[in-house]
């Protein structure tokens, strides 16, 4: 039963966001233009320098087989960094994380909490596209870990978000689910960067499994009562 005193507003983008429905084609989604963030020299340079290690990967089989290396987007200056899984086939044809059904998702998410791809940075635990958008190997995630965990020193945001099982475990442990991990707040240090963590649901896994959207909400909630 809904209170009588319960935000109109709050009310219509939860709403939205659980009645949301996804376009089902499989074109990608070229709407992103590239911005320019005003970022320190180093940030900027460090970015760099993690694009061109990343490129110069020897004996991935990911990475000669994708069409593009998916680095990340949004504001290197956030506060917030959103992490997922590997890119997809839109992904991997862009070059641009999150520009799918399941990204089409995430920029609800984001909206029903007053963000959007400006006040954040996205990223992935893998930066290429496995076959078949099957799930990394265990060997694929440890190849590339070290790049990620940087990624995160050099954006240093005040919070993470893993999006989905495979970025916890990356980033956690094997030894937790994600049913009982999520919408917990962790304190994590990536290298220099001492962050607050949260796991939550990955929009790929609610467009499958949309009664978890109720879950999902809770998540955000606190993402967005957070005192950055």
């Amino acid at each position: 039963m809904i209170k009588k005193n319960t935000n109109p507003i709050k009310l219509i983008r939860y709403f939205k966001f659980i009645n949301y429905n996804l376009i089902y084609n499989n074109k990608a989604i070229n709407r992103y233009k590239k911005v320019s963030y005003e970022i320190s020299d180093d940030k900027a340079d460090n970015l760099e320098r993690l694009k061109k290690s990343i490129q110069k990967i020897k004996n991935c089989s990911l990475k000669d087989c994708a069409t593009n290396m998916v680095f990340g987007d949004g504001n290197p200056k956030s506060k917030i960094m959103f992490i997922g899984e590997a890119p997809g086939a839109n992904e991997d044809e862009e070059g641009l994380p999150f520009v799918g059904r399941a990204g089409l998702l995430l920029d609800k998410m984001l909206a029903a909490i007053d963000l959007d791809r400006k006040k954040v940075y996205i990223s992935n635990i893998i930066n290429y596209r496995p076959p078949e958008n099957r799930r990394p190997t265990d060997e694929e995630i440890k190849r590339y870990l070290p790049f990620i965990t940087k990624h995160i020193e050099i954006i240093d945001p005040k919070i993470v978000v893993l999006l989905g099982s495979t970025a916890m475990n990356a980033l956690i442990g094997n030894e937790v689910v994600i049913s009982k991990m999520r919408g917990k707040w962790i304190e994590k240090k990536f290298g220099n960067c001492k962050t607050s963590v949260i796991v939550t649901f990955h929009p790929a896994f609610l467009i499958r499994q949309p009664a978890q959207k109720k879950m999902a909400w809770i998540d955000l909630k606190m993402i967005r009562d957070k005192k950055i």
